[in-house]
């Protein structure tokens, strides 16, 4: 049985969440792509509209890379819509209102903000390889550039590993 965890090499935990519109997104239900599945805290807000655009922007280079990009806050679909509609986004946004997939993830519990702990979404992302293993994982990050870090660190992955071996 494979090991679940957030450790690269392992099975990455499986999800079944709505996406803007509504449509269940499973996880497994993207087998053999890669998957970019960044967390975040709140729609339209200043850090979050930075990386979700940055997200769009290069959204052609990650779908030339086989890889689906996956966006995922506490917000509801409707919200999901709005953003996206306000910013152009071209991303699936994912909704996880009871923090389930986030906890799992480890991109729901205390953080620092302006100094002062609290709990919430911690920014954070995990790249899956094609046969649903994470493949690196950024575990607290800054929104602006990292888009490109991903997209790099994607580059490399591909670059290092043989077609056959990653489906």
């Amino acid at each position: 049985m494979a090991k679940i965890g957030l450790d690269v090499g392992n099975q990455a935990p499986g999800f079944t969440l709505p996406d803007q519109d509504g449509r269940a997104v499973a996880l497994s239900g993207l087998a053999g792509r890669w998957v970019v599945l960044y967390f975040y805290p709140k729609d339209d807000t200043p850090g979050c509209t930075t990386e979700a655009c940055e997200f769009t922007d290069g959204v052609a280079a990650f779908v030339g890379l086989d890889a689906v990009v996956l966006g995922c806050s506490p917000d509801t679909p409707a919200s999901h819509r709005a953003f996206i509609a306000k910013h152009g986004l071209k991303l699936t946004l994912l909704s996880d209102p009871d923090h389930a997939v986030m906890q799992r993830y480890g991109a729901w519990g205390e953080k620092t903000s302006y100094g002062r702990p609290s709990v919430g979404v911690i920014r954070s992302t995990v790249l899956i390889d094609p046969r649903g293993t994470v493949a690196y994982r950024w575990p607290n990050v800054k929104a602006a550039g990292h888009a490109e870090a991903v997209r790099a660190k994607l580059t490399e992955l591909r670059a290092g590993s043989s077609p056959a071996s990653m489906r």
